[in-house]
């Protein structure tokens, strides 16, 4: 498999799609050394099944261990961090990767308790997990779908899970993108297996799936990355970091160069649209710095206040982010608005507690009115 094959598979099975695409790449060949230590990053966002539409189905992952027990590898780990205020090991429990690791011999390793090191990635010092060192052949394993603040996530965002969690909170203080892709310059992406079977195309964390059974296969994490935005409707010069990477020599961004290769369907992939729910709720907020899980819940709660005709009723925006410790405001949520008149405590509080405190607000306004 050359870096600008991109290999695509549609259906409703999927272990045997994700064995499928191993098979077609020749990741055998690709790895070589079978003494050598891989490494499996899914996305383990939350602690939610994969299908609501944020984490990386366990059968995905488990047609990859297949596939590599078959031939002759044995040194496995399946590694991920959820995000901040998320356990990991009640994500691998809940997602059924505890489940898939009794049942094969690989390794799930929490990358939370991991130490760090610090890495100079293309003029940007970042702390990245030590089993980023430890492994010799990493595979990504991300889901397509969409994101809050970025407008969507896969390949490059994804090796977040790698780094500790106060180098995610400081990523968010950087704005996402410039850190993401120079991340991408210190953690090699060897093989990339995305999960596209029902992705939410809005939120990361999943709750609106969308069934689209098809999963896809690249060696370039910004050619993959560049190839879902064509297939969710979105320009890639509207998420900065795929550019951003292509400038600091990741791989490339122009989709022209793909060399699409469609394993069991003919024709084009038929682009499913994101509806624009996230962005349209996103204008009652303002956001400065705000970690993705603290965003990631405000976005749904804010959901469910329209779904109950509420969120017109909210005329002050909600202020969420660590660029507003210290200030003084009227509506916040989490503990970076805690000088705020009207705040949320948590860190991250979740998504009920959001919609209650919101609703609550909305209420007690009126009632002053």
């Amino acid at each position: 498999m050359n870096k600008q094959d991109i290999l695509v598979i549609h259906g409703e099975d999927g272990k045997k799609m994700a064995r499928r695409l191993c098979e077609e790449a020749a990741l055998s060949s690709l790895i070589g050394d079978r003494g050598a230590a891989i490494g499996i990053k899914p996305n383990l966002v939350s602690a939610y099944p994969a299908e609501m539409g944020g984490t990386t189905h366990p059968e995905v992952v488990e047609g990859i261990v297949e596939y590599l027990l078959a031939e002759g590898f044995g040194n496995i780990t399946i590694m991920e961090g959820s995000w901040v205020g998320d356990e990991t090991k009640e994500a691998f429990r809940v997602c059924g990767y505890e489940s898939l690791a009794e049942r094969y011999p690989v390794r799930l390793l929490d990358t939370k308790t991991e130490k760090a090191f610090t890495a100079d990635c293309a003029g940007m010092r970042l702390q990245l997990c030590n089993c980023v060192r430890d492994v010799n052949f990493l595979i990504n394993v991300p889901v397509m779908k969409g994101h809050c603040q970025t407008r969507m996530t896969c390949a490059l965002k994804n090796m977040k899970g790698l780094i500790p969690d106060r180098e995610k909170r400081r990523f968010h203080t950087m704005g996402l993108h410039k850190p993401i892709a120079h991340l991408s310059v210190g953690i090699r992406q060897d093989f990339i297996l995305v999960d596209g079977i029902c992705g939410d195309l809005e939120f990361e964390d999943g709750g609106n799936p969308v069934v689209m059974n098809r999963m896809f296969a690249g060696r370039d994490p910004v050619l993959v990355d560049a190839f879902c935005c064509s297939l969710m409707g979105i320009d890639v010069a509207d998420v900065p970091y795929i550019t951003l990477a292509q400038s600091l020599g990741t791989g490339c961004a122009d989709i022209s160069k793909a060399n699409v290769r469609r394993l069991n369907r003919a024709g084009a992939d038929i682009p499913v649209m994101r509806t624009g729910k996230a962005l349209r709720l996103s204008e009652k907020t303002q956001e400065v710095e705000s970690c993705s899980a603290c965003y990631g819940y405000l976005i749904p709660a804010l959901a469910r206040l329209e779904e109950e005709g509420l969120l017109e009723k909210l005329t002050e925006k909600v202020c969420i982010g660590q660029g507003f410790r210290g200030q003084t405001g009227e509506l916040g949520v989490g503990d970076c608005t805690s000088c705020f008149r009207h705040f949320l405590e948590g860190c991250p509080p979740l998504e009920t507690q959001m919609y209650e405190f919101l609703k609550k607000y909305i209420e007690e306004t009126e009632m002053r009115i």
